[in-house]
């Protein structure tokens, strides 16, 4: 028998709390001074665009393996996705990232995804890969002490799927947000490792 309306109230009123609080939180750290790697974005939002170097970042793979960013880009180019298991088009790109790992397997290239969701989700995303046949490396955000995140907010994400390319050295030579076209991505992807 569902709870009468009153029950639920307090639970509703805690949930926007929680809301608010976190709000708050990224609010006070859009105010923050953005680092050198990074420009203020519209209506304060930073991000990792194109001729910049990005923010290396240390995560947890969905094994629970570290990956540092900059050990992988010091060596070769890396095709950057941020995602979330609750997006759709973020499905598509994922489907889109596994066709580049399986077309350029053993080049010099790394693919990795984040998932935005986040340390309670991991098991989750996990599974998902696991059922996916995802071949790439699939790497969990973290909050940092703050309540930041450690990637998608050094980074600016603001939407899901974002896309980056990263040169050898970390520079970022493609940023785009929400679904890129898979021509558009291979294009991208070819011509990079012509050089």
């Amino acid at each position: 028998m569902p709870a009468p309306m009153g029950a639920r109230l307090p639970v509703f009123a805690s949930i926007l709390a929680l809301l608010a609080i976190s709000f708050g939180a990224v609010a006070a750290e859009a105010e923050k001074s953005p680092p050198s790697t990074v420009v203020q974005g519209w209506e304060g939002t930073r991000f990792a665009e194109p001729g910049m170097i990005a923010p290396d970042f240390t995560v947890t793979d969905v094994e629970g393996h570290p990956f540092r960013l900059s050990e992988e880009i010091s060596r070769k180019p890396v095709l950057l996705l941020f995602w979330s298991i609750f997006c759709e088009p973020c499905r598509a790109e994922m489907a889109h990232m596994q066709k580049v790992q399986d077309r350029y397997a053993g080049r010099d290239l790394t693919v990795v995804a984040v998932a935005v969701d986040g340390e309670p989700l991991r098991k989750v995303i996990a599974g998902f890969a696991r059922q996916e046949g995802y071949t790439f490396k699939v790497l969990v955000d973290e909050l940092d002490a703050m309540g930041i995140w450690k990637v998608a907010d050094a980074y600016g994400v603001a939407v899901t799927p974002t896309l980056l390319l990263l040169g050898k050295g970390g520079t970022v030579l493609l940023r785009k947000g929400g679904k890129v076209r898979e021509d558009e991505l291979e294009k991208a992807v070819s011509s990079l490792l012509k050089k």
